[in-house]
This record gives structure tokens, C-alpha cells and sequence, in this order.
């Protein structure tokens, strides 16, 4: 770690940014305001160009979107910058309750000076492909919510249909985007066209099964929802269609970087699939960010809370203060790897076995499984089952 003498910290807004520069927390040694702009930008770095690069250090929060440009402009020109948690920030805040962008710049700058020589070498991290996960984790988020939609309006349009068959298959849509309730399939005429495509397929629904079933329907005459549905119908084929888009642009940016090693690495669990072990590593990015597997629980949130006061010490819930983004898809990983994988399977099954239920059981197993995935990425080593149960007494599990 370089030995930093200027510490800067950003307050980032909007349209505009203020800066504090201290050498110490009683030494301030400038503190300035510019706009979010080509000119804000190139204004700053003529302030700071007065100074030896290598003697600066830049910290901001993380504020969403709006310090991105900001920080791989700094990054560019290759000064040293790290990202603060404002969970991390608020901690060096005064008592008082005057809050101001310019005290808000200081109080980071603060922090900076104190916390210097904890932030990795590789602290900015590149947002492209967590950006890509993240906007297909809201597509398949929306995608859940308009079907949840479709079976509410076919329970009344047609609410026999979903006994026999699978409506979300493309023939039924197109059918339905059609003919969008019993009545309606009732008045229909050459239904056999929709179940032409189904050729070389085993289905339990053709024309005159279809038909039937339409005949004894239960449902009413709702031409309004019919028109609803129809509409939420297209709206699932589109989200579908964006859905295998994400999918085309995570495999296009990990094609194009050095990300395919670490895809590998995690695959070899079995479990773990491509779409997982990329959303995995969009939301971790380089893993040397932490010096320890316990600073990447505590990232994910999944380090337990702990209240103390005296000799009393309670351990409640886990903290849930990291990565949301993350949790989820350790679960969805945890869940998956207990099906397929053995290894991690005999390890539910003992805890199931010791009375701990199941969602602590899986817990457990998340954090079992990110121990393993940290000592997997850091040594650069493919699971191996037979090592793993070999080592599975050691306190780091895969060390």
C-alpha cells in the first residue's frame, strides 16, 4: 500500500460535487465544489494536479449510478480511488445533526484517513456486468409478476385450462393471445392450426381435448379481462425475448474479459450453473477485495448480530446489511447445490438430522458453500469432492 499523505473525499450528488482535502483530520487543505460536468471534471483534476499523484488517495460513497462517470474518470488518470459503504461513512459523523454536502465531504475524508489502510489495492471495480445481472434479475422479477397475473385471470377466464396443460408453453399462449377464454375457444374454429406446431411433442391437449374442455367450462362471459389478458400474454413474450437478450450480453462481456477462469472454477461444483456463477461474480467482482472469507460474509450480509453489554452476549439473526443482491443468489445457489451435489448434500442432511430447520439448515449451508467458493477463486482450484470431504473437519473447509 502506497503511504498516502492527501486524502480527498467526494460528496456526490446530481449535478454536482463537493470535495474536502485534508492531511489529517484537524488539516484541511482545500475544500471545493463543481459541477457534474466535462468541465467539473477537468477542473478537479487541475486542483489536484498541483499535488504528486502517487501521494493522493479519492474515496466517495457508493450512490447508485450517480458517482459511476466520476469515479472512471479519476480511475482513468490513474488516480488511486476506493468506494465507501455509507454504513462505513456514517460511523465517523459527528453527534450533531448539522448535515451539509460540504460536512458530508469532510466526514468521508475523515474516514479515509482512518481506514487508508484497509481498502485493497483493486478497490474500483468495474459495474458493467453487475449492471447486466442486476437488469435481468429485475426481468425475471417481472417476468414471475405477469404470470402471477395470467393464472389469476385464467382461474376466471378459463380455469380448467391449467389442470391439463402447461400454459406458459408457446402454443398455449399463442392459442390464448387468440382465443383468450373458454367462451371465446368455444365460438373458435380450426383449432388444429395452433396444435400443428406441436409436431413430435407429447401433449396431453389437441383440438377436440381443448374443446371439450372449453364446452364444460364453469367460466363466465368477462370480455374486459379477456382483453387484459391478452395483453399481459404480450407482455410476457416480450420480457422474454429481453430475458435471452441479458443472457446473449453476460456470455458477450465474459467472453471478452478474463472473468471465463473464475465461470470455471465455480461450475465445477456441481450445482452451480453459468447464469448463477456470473451473477455471483458481478456482485463479489476480484476476489483479493477481501483478505478474508469472514469480510466476504460480512459484504453478503450474512454475518450474525450481535448485541453485548456486559457479560451478556446474544447472537440474533444475521445482519442483512450487505449485499441483497448477493444473498439471493447464495440461497438459489444453496438450494441447488443440496439437490445435485453430495458433498454439500450430506452436510444438509446432518444438520436436518440435528433438528435445525430448514431454512437455517440452508443458511448453513450458504455459508458453507461461500467458504468454499472464496478458497476456490483465491487458490484458483476446481472443486474436488474427494479433497473437500477429506478436508471437511478443517476449520476453512477447503484450504
Amino acid at each position: 500500500m502506497n503511504n498516502f499523505s492527501i486524502f480527498v473525499g467526494i460528496d456526490v450528488s446530481k449535478d454536482k460535487f463537493n470535495v474536502c482535502a485534508i492531511s489529517n483530520p484537524s488539516s484541511i487543505i482545500f475544500e471545493s465544489s463543481f459541477d457534474m460536468s466535462q468541465q467539473g471534471f477537468s477542473s478537479f483534476a487541475n486542483k489536484l494536479s498541483a499535488f504528486p499523484k502517487q501521494s493522493i488517495i479519492i474515496a466517495m460513497e457508493s450512490t447508485g449510478c450517480y458517482h459511476l462517470n466520476l469515479l472512471a474518470f479519476l480511475s482513468s488518470n490513474d488516480f488511486a480511488c476506493a468506494v465507501f459503504n455509507p454504513l462505513t461513512v456514517k460511523n465517523f459523523a459527528s453527534l450533531r445533526k448539522t448535515k451539509t454536502d460540504k460536512i458530508d465531504a469532510r466526514i468521508i475524508a475523515t474516514a479515509l484517513f482512518y481506514l487508508q489502510h484497509q481498502i485493497p489495492s483493486s478497490a474500483f471495480v468495474n459495474s458493467e456486468l453487475r449492471d447486466i445481472v442486476r437488469a435481468r434479475e429485475n426481468i425475471i422479477h417481472r417476468i414471475a409478476k405477469v404470470k402471477d397475473n395470467i393464472e389469476k385471470l385464467l382461474n376466471v377466464l378459463f380455469p380448467e385450462l391449467e389442470r391439463v396443460t402447461n400454459i406458459y408453453s408457446d402454443t398455449i399462449l399463442n392459442l390464448l393471445s387468440h382465443f383468450p377464454s373458454a367462451k371465446a375457444i368455444q365460438k373458435a374454429r380450426n383449432l388444429d392450426v395452433f396444435f400443428s406446431k406441436d409436431r413430435g411433442r407429447s401433449t396431453k391437449l389437441n383440438a377436440q381435448k381443448l374443446k371439450e374442455l372449453a364446452n364444460n367450462s364453469i367460466a363466465q362471459y368477462w370480455p374486459m379481462k379477456e382483453k387484459i389478458l391478452v395483453q399481459n400474454i404480450k407482455e410476457l413474450q416480450f420480457l422474454q425475448q429481453q430475458l435471452e437478450e441479458y443472457d446473449k450480453m453476460m456470455k458477450e462481456y465474459c467472453e471478452c474479459s478474463a472473468i471465463n477462469l473464475d465461470i470455471e472454477i465455480l461450475t465445477s461444483i456441481p450445482g452451480i450453473g453459468e447464469n448463477s456463477a456470473m451473477h455471483f461474480l458481478a456482485e463479489v467482482g476480484d476476489i483479493s477485495r477481501f483478505s478474508t472469507y469472514k469480510k466476504l460474509i460480512a459484504y453478503c450480509g450474512l454475518d450474525p448480530s450481535i448485541a453485548q453489554s456486559g457479560k451478556s452476549k446474544v447472537e440474533g439473526h444475521i445482519s442483512k446489511r450487505g449485499n441483497a443482491h448477493l444473498r439471493r443468489i447464495l440461497w438459489l445457489m444453496a438450494v441447488s447445490v443440496v439437490i445435485h451435489n453430495e458433498y454439500f448434500r450430506t452436510y444438509y442432511e446432518r444438520k436436518r438430522q440435528q433438528g435445525i430447520p430448514y431454512k437455517k439448515a440452508i443458511m448453513s449451508v450458504v455459508h458453507k458453500l461461500l467458504r468454499t467458493l472464496y478458497a476456490m477463486l483465491r487458490k484458483k482450484e476446481k472443486f474436488n469432492i474427494d479433497y473437500a470431504i477429506s478436508h471437511s473437519k478443517q476449520k476453512f473447509n477447503f484450504a
